[in-house]
C-alpha cells in the first residue's frame, strides 16, 4: 500500500528543519540565482498543495500546473544567470514544453487557456491594432 504526503506536507518537513541556512560565497549573481530558484520551488509546493475535488483528474490538473510552473520559473531563473549555452538551449526548451503541457491540461479538463508567454529571448507576439 502506497502513502501519499500532500505536497505541503512534504514541504514543511523539509523546510522546519534544524540545518542552519546555506551561505553562498561565490559570485554574487549565485546568491541572486539561488535566492530565485528557492523563491520558485516554494511558491510551486505552496500552489501543489490544492483540496481534492473528488475529481480525480482535475486534481492531477490542478496538481501538475504549479509543479510545470515551477519548472518554467526555475528555467527563468537560470536563462538570467547561467551561462553554459546548451543549458541555456534546454532552460528555453523546458519553458516551451511545459507551457505547452500546461494548455493541454487546462484544455483536458476544459479549462481557458492562459495567456500567451514570450519565450526568453524572443520578442514579445505582435499585436494587431
Amino acid at each position: 500500500m502506497l502513502t501519499f504526503v500532500s505536497a505541503a506536507s512534504a514541504y514543511e518537513m523539509n523546510h522546519h528543519s534544524t540545518s542552519p541556512a546555506v551561505v553562498v560565497q561565490g559570485p554574487p549573481e549565485e546568491a541572486q540565482f539561488l535566492a530565485e530558484n528557492e523563491s520558485a520551488m516554494e511558491k510551486m509546493m505552496v500552489d501543489m498543495a490544492s483540496r481534492p475535488t473528488g475529481d480525480v483528474d482535475r486534481d492531477f490538473v490542478e496538481m501538475m500546473i504549479p509543479h510545470h510552473q515551477g519548472g518554467i520559473d526555475m528555467a527563468l531563473a537560470f536563462l538570467k544567470y547561467g551561462h553554459n549555452e546548451r543549458l541555456q538551449r534546454l532552460a528555453q526548451e523546458i519553458i516551451i514544453t511545459q507551457q505547452q503541457e500546461i494548455a493541454a491540461m487546462r484544455l483536458a479538463i476544459g479549462d481557458p487557456l492562459p495567456a500567451t508567454m514570450a519565450v526568453p529571448g524572443q520578442p514579445p507576439p505582435r499585436t494587431e491594432p
